[in-house]
């Protein structure tokens, strides 16, 4: 490779997130062909395929892995030095990329996006599910934020304090965690105490990546255990199979109560103690002087912070 054509590297830095040509040249606003032309002259430059079809879409070869990280690096670099002295919010076509739980969409999307839309009407959101790979995206400047699952119980392996030093954070909203039963759950005809609640089986449902709750961990620390008899992926499927039988479910406080209303469920305390949680909005401060950025995530932290 005797020259580097700077221009070609966004599209290649596209084609890596995007995997799909149809979706890169949307983001790029250019002809399909266009990006086409573009991946041959990127696969001359680089002297590797870069990309093989698959039946998902594109997959991205060993050569472009390994590029990928450096080729961020890059970017960030130019985009720092381009950085506008201004941004109108009102003119950007700017993309955001943001990690999150799924409980986390209703408490924070329907109290922002209408300012969003209304302020920035070409700004777009490209959202994933928080998981075992968000942390270090964040980290690698790949995603621009992520809202994620913290603790303030000293007692956690997830506390605030342990967030790393390269990021910032804010917190969105403080996060209690209830328990749900069917409304004619033997248990409620007992003393609800920890034997009660050990007593019976519990669903356990897997989100922002955590296989674990705080409550396991504090029950370990006590040599106790809840007997999960299912493992699921989303709350709403749990709370449908927790009105139907004897097990039982913990949820967090806020997304329980707005879901449990379209079962039949009661809600009581879990009879455990330990310190709520939190949502926490997180960014790397590369970002911090952004314009753009700093836009939107004022935007969030105004319209969801109680």
């Amino acid at each position: 490779m005797n020259k580097l054509d700077l221009n070609l590297l966004k599209v290649l830095a596209v084609l890596l997130e995007e995997l799909n040509v149809t979706v890169a040249a949307e983001r790029l606003n250019v002809t399909q062909s266009a990006v086409s032309k573009h991946l041959s002259r990127l696969r001359d430059m680089f002297a590797d395929p870069l990309f093989e079809r698959s039946a998902q879409g594109l997959k991205a070869t060993p050569r472009a892995i390994e590029l990928a990280p450096q080729l961020r690096q890059v970017i960030q670099q130019l985009e720092q030095l381009t950085r506008p002295t201004a941004f109108d919010p009102a003119q950007s076509q700017r993309r955001f990329h943001i990690h999150m739980p799924d409980m986390a969409y209703s408490l924070t999307f329907p109290y922002f996006m209408p300012d969003l839309l209304v302020q920035a009407p070409n700004v777009s959101l490209k959202t994933n599910t928080w998981n075992e790979h968000s942390m270090q995206a964040l980290l690698n400047c790949e995603i621009d934020m992520g809202i994620a699952c913290r603790e303030w119980d000293s007692r956690s392996p997830i506390h605030i304090k342990d967030i790393p030093g390269e990021l910032n954070h804010v917190e969105l909203l403080r996060e209690n965690s209830l328990c749900l039963l069917r409304e004619d759950h033997p248990a409620l005809q007992e003393n609800w105490d920890i034997d009660t609640f050990l007593k019976y089986r519990h669903i356990q449902v897997t989100i922002g990546g955590m296989n674990k709750w705080l409550l396991d961990d504090v029950l370990n620390i006590k040599k106790l255990d809840r007997d999960i008899a299912v493992h699921m992926p989303d709350f709403h499927s749990a709370m449908s199979l927790c009105e139907q039988s004897d097990l039982i479910l913990c949820a967090p406080g806020r997304h329980a109560t707005k879901l449990a209303a379209s079962f039949k469920l009661r809600i009581l305390d879990i009879p455990v103690a330990f310190d709520p949680g939190a949502y926490v909005l997180m960014w790397h401060k590369h970002f911090e002087h952004d314009l753009g950025h700093k836009w939107l995530r004022e935007l969030i932290i105004d319209n969801v912070v109680e």
